[in-house]
């Protein structure tokens, strides 16, 4: 099993119960969201994808968009939910950077604003192309709380 970290690392060595991070992984990268509720994971994990293409503190949030993902597992569900964000982020040419997500059985459904790439404002770094299964990881912590994961193709 996969251990999910959170980062920024608080004292004392604490994890804490909403964070987001990203991991390394050859040429692509890692991203993770921890939550205290698997919906608040995703969008911790949200803002990781975010953070790969730009700082997310500097996306404002002008416009809102709505998204619908099914999946009874979980861990398809993160996936599915991540490449909707992606989609978006490529035919709207957008950044999120809030996120309102909510879980209920088989159904992800979410508000999340962003506003349109600002190349001279935002320095885009890289283009994100796909969510993959690779160390992909759904999961419930010792202390109650989530953690999602998995590296995307940049």
């Amino acid at each position: 099993m996969v251990q999910c970290l959170s980062h920024p690392t608080p004292a004392l060595g604490a994890a804490p119960r909403s964070a987001w991070r990203h991991f390394e992984h050859r040429a692509d990268i890692g991203v993770e969201g921890a939550g205290a509720s698997l919906a608040e994971a995703f969008e911790q994990a949200a803002t990781a994808l975010t953070a790969i293409v730009a700082d997310p503190a500097s996306v404002r949030a002008e416009r809102r968009y709505m998204v619908t993902c099914d999946e009874p597992d979980p861990e398809l569900l993160f996936v599915d939910w991540l490449n909707a964000l992606i989609y978006r982020m490529a035919t709207e040419r957008m950044l999120f950077s809030r996120f309102a997500v909510r879980i209920s059985g088989a159904r992800l459904r979410a508000e999340i604003w962003g506003e349109t790439v600002d190349p001279a404002r935002h320095h885009p770094a890289v283009e994100i192309k796909g969510a993959t299964y690779t160390a992909l990881s759904v999961s419930r912590r010792s202390d109650g709380s989530w953690c999602a994961r998995c590296v995307v193709d940049v």
